[in-house]
């Protein structure tokens, strides 16, 4: 931070007083939440090509990195600060960027054009030094008091600011839940009337601003807002049917509301509060009451993973958090017990090893979801260490999970049989390693020779012929 402050004071000095350079946006905004402050975004008085002009006969380096939009870039000991002249936007046509902008307004009117009072405050920058530097804060909408009152509001007309740019209202969600902050009521009411601009923006965008809202401190208001305000149907209509959808006798909440305790109770992490989101998004559509009255879901596993793999391709996930995600789901179901005998608690760290899900990450998943079913966290809790104790040992142990583990490989069993390789030889391993999962003992070479050459007797298909 002292670096930073340095290399922005070369930055101030280089300009001139008659720069007007303030910090502004989320910087302002984390820094006041005593918050870890992202990168530094600054703005000027002066003219893009006066920025760059100034900063070159100082000696540094100035890059003309977004001219069009009043963007000049200076690096300072190797670091870039990305300056911005300050400016007002003309019309959003595309419901996403300014059709024009107009630069040399004031800051005030800069900040006029920004999302939400929290985001439209700056700090000029030769103010840093001074004893109250806040003091100073440039703040014409009272964006420090929403802060104190834990209150996100649009700057001006909420329903002109959602209309210019459709990703808005998605961060406003968004940062409910990293800050833990209400949406103020007519913030909020603009949101649902202006769904049809929210619709225009990218998936990408749309998968970015969504992850942050789950990995945040109160995903549980995020989700619940994106549910009440429609956002919820525009990209994941398939979660709409868990609300108000009862569950059985093993759970003490319907399925939305265990699913955001799920999501809430999960660490911060992206495939894990995914998973808790989408695990039992099948749920609804398998629901069923047998002539006892007990509710069932039978296959909901199964219907889930596919509904995971459908947004997932419309929100164009990366393919390693789709694996992830999809392997954390597909295992939610499987629930060790007392009576499990070792060789079933093997089979399962072999299950999760072919879907490169490790076993701690399993277990945090799986902890959230146990959790909250809504017995007790106590109860769930001690439940649930005493059966990660136990495959915690039995992996230790290292047992052979694999076929690469078998103390013949592929070769030696071709050459055990005198036949060319084919199919049988997976089947074979898959056979063989059945036999030492149950009991490892068996993985030595004389036993799986023996177990081999039995196997092979018995087989009268042509695979092996």
């Amino acid at each position: 931070m002292k670096e930073n402050r340095r290399a922005l004071a070369r930055v101030a000095g280089v300009l001139g007083p008659d720069s007007r350079l303030a910090l502004v946006g989320g910087w302002v905004r984390d820094h006041l939440l005593g918050r870890e402050a992202g990168d530094m975004d600054l703005a000027t008085a002066l003219m893009p090509e006066e920025v760059m002009r100034r900063g070159r006969a100082a000696g540094l380096k100035a890059l003309p990195t977004g001219l069009q939009h009043g963007t000049v870039t200076l690096l300072v000991e190797g670091q870039p600060f990305e300056i911005t002249t300050f400016r007002g936007d003309g019309d959003y046509a595309d419901g996403r960027h300014p059709d024009s902008v107009r630069l040399g307004v004031t800051l005030e009117e800069d900040l006029a054009r920004r999302d939400f009072t929290i985001n439209a405050m700056a700090i000029l920058v030769d103010s840093m030094e001074a004893a109250d530097p806040y003091r100073h804060l440039v703040d014409p909408f009272d964006g420090r008091g929403d802060l104190e009152r834990g209150l996100i509001r649009a700057v001006g007309d909420p329903l002109q600011r959602f209309a210019e740019d459709g990703l808005r209202s998605l961060r406003a969600c968004r940062f409910a839940s990293q800050l833990s902050f209400a949406l103020e009521p007519d913030t909020f009411q603009a949101i649902g009337q202006r769904l049809e601009v929210a619709a225009k923006v990218s998936v990408e965008r749309v998968l970015v601003e969504l992850t942050k809202l789950l990995t945040g401190a109160d995903p549980k208001a995020g989700l619940q807002l994106l549910a009440d305000s429609g956002l919820l149907d525009l990209w994941t209509p398939e979660l709409r049917p868990m609300i108000g959808c009862g569950q059985n006798r093993h759970h003490k909440f319907p399925v939305w509301e265990h699913t955001l305790e799920t999501v809430a109770l999960a660490p911060a992490d992206p495939a894990l509060r995914w998973a808790a989101l989408l695990h039992d998004v099948g749920k609804p559509a398998t629901r069923s009451v047998d002539e006892g009255g007990a509710v069932h879901f039978y296959g909901h596993e199964a219907l889930s993973l596919g509904i995971t793999v459908l947004i997932f391709q419309r929100l164009k996930a990366s393919q390693a958090l789709t694996r992830e995600v999809l392997a954390l789901v597909r295992h939610h179901g499987t629930h060790p017990t007392e009576e499990w005998s070792d060789g079933a608690c093997r089979r399962l760290l072999r299950k999760l090893a072919e879907d490169s899900l490790g076993l701690e990450q399993w277990g945090r998943f799986r902890l959230a979801d146990q959790v909250a079913k809504g017995f007790g966290e106590e109860p769930s809790r001690s439940e649930h260490e005493k059966v990660m104790a136990r495959l915690r040992a039995l992996a230790e142990a290292r047992p052979p999970l694999a076929s690469n583990a078998l103390a013949l490989d592929g070769r030696a069993l071709i050459a055990l049989a005198a036949k060319r390789g084919g199919p049988w030889v997976g089947q074979l391993q898959h056979h063989l390693l059945d036999v030492v999962i149950e009991d490892p003992t068996q993985n030595t070479p004389a036993e799986l020779t023996r177990r081999a050459r039995a196997w092979l007797k018995e087989q009268s298909s042509p695979a092996v012929e």
